[in-house]
């Protein structure tokens, strides 16, 4: 169970999501190596490398340019100790191995969905709070776009990310509208179309919302590099070394959980099956059953915080 107290690290004018609790979960130590996949402005990078001084290193990757380019303006102070990197969580295997950290890094960290920089961006196209073209790209020079998704893929692709990835109920009353108004270009229009196809929400949730995270999910493959980036994690810690990752919607959740679930037992066999014969092994312990979630005080202060959800796994000896 986690129920130390992290202490508060004054570097940071603004905490990130979920702050303390991550803090708790790593326990970073002095010489521990440690990996931000998802970097951001640098919010958890410093506190870890707070805690873990003086002799603590940090590998931090970021897809964003301009989030990589901030955090290395907020952890200029740690230059000795850190590394950063304009790569995919996905590709951390690559850039640890390239530091020679496979199979010693003491904590890893995953903060998984859109920054707040990049929903407060109104070039970014994230949101429908502005008018802007519909991008949606994490890395904005590499990629195809919302736009181009949106224009170009055919019917059965277009339901299926809306159904899948967005879990919009009346997909197919919007793919009709869709595809009468195609081409569609700006973050206005394409609200503008969900509102007037799907119709105003009883519970406050505009028509739009479902629809924007599907097509982000889709642009960035965000599912498919969740549950690739996990095995790859594993590998990469040390025995004792921690795996946290935070959420911000079910369908991520949802692949976080069951890799856990699977990856902390001995056998995966069926439950028909009278003698187990997958071979499979326990790589990890669950630090805590169920996810953590933030304070009321957190949520008052940072409404964006009330979804997000942290699972925490800890490596086994081999």
């Amino acid at each position: 169970m986690i129920t130390a107290k992290a202490p508060r690290s004054p570097r940071l004018s603004h905490q990130p999501v979920l702050y303390q609790e991550v803090l708790l979960a790593l326990a970073p130590t002095a010489n521990g190596l440690y990996i931000d996949g998802t970097l951001g402005a640098g919010g958890h990078a410093a506190g870890i490398l707070e805690l873990s001084a003086p002799s603590g290193h940090l590998l931090g990757l970021d897809m964003d340019l301009t989030a990589l380019t901030l955090a290395r303006e907020n952890l200029q102070s740690f230059t000795p100790r850190i590394e950063l990197v304009q790569a995919s969580y996905t590709d951390m295997n690559e850039h640890a191995a390239r530091l020679g950290w496979v199979g010693r890094v003491n904590g890893i960290l995953l903060d998984l969905g859109l920054s707040s920089m990049q929903l407060d961006d109104p070039n970014r196209g994230f949101s429908f709070r502005g008018d802007a073209p519909l991008d949606m790209r994490f890395n904005q020079h590499s990629g195809v776009t919302a736009a181009e998704i949106l224009n170009n893929s055919g019917e059965d692709e277009l339901l299926r990310i809306f159904w899948e990835y967005g879990e919009e109920p009346h997909a197919r009353r919007l793919l009709k509208s869709i595809l009468a108004h195609r081409p569609i270009k700006t973050t206005f229009q394409l609200a503008d179309l969900c509102e007037q196809s799907i119709g105003r929400s009883n519970s406050g949730i505009h028509s739009a919302t479902r629809v924007f995270q599907a097509l982000r999910i889709a642009v960035n493959a965000e599912l498919e590099n969740v549950a690739a980036a996990l095995p790859q994690a594993v590998n990469l810690l040390t025995p004792g070394g921690r795996l946290a990752i935070i959420t911000f919607h079910s369908l991520e959740d949802r692949i976080v959980k069951h890799f856990f679930q699977r990856e902390s037992k001995d056998c995966i066999c069926p439950p028909s099956m009278p003698v187990c014969s997958c071979g499979h092994k326990a790589s990890i312990t669950i630090r805590k059953p169920t996810s953590i979630t933030a304070s009321d005080e957190e949520v008052n202060s940072n409404p964006r915080s009330r979804s997000a959800r942290l699972r925490v796994a800890e490596k086994l000896m081999a």
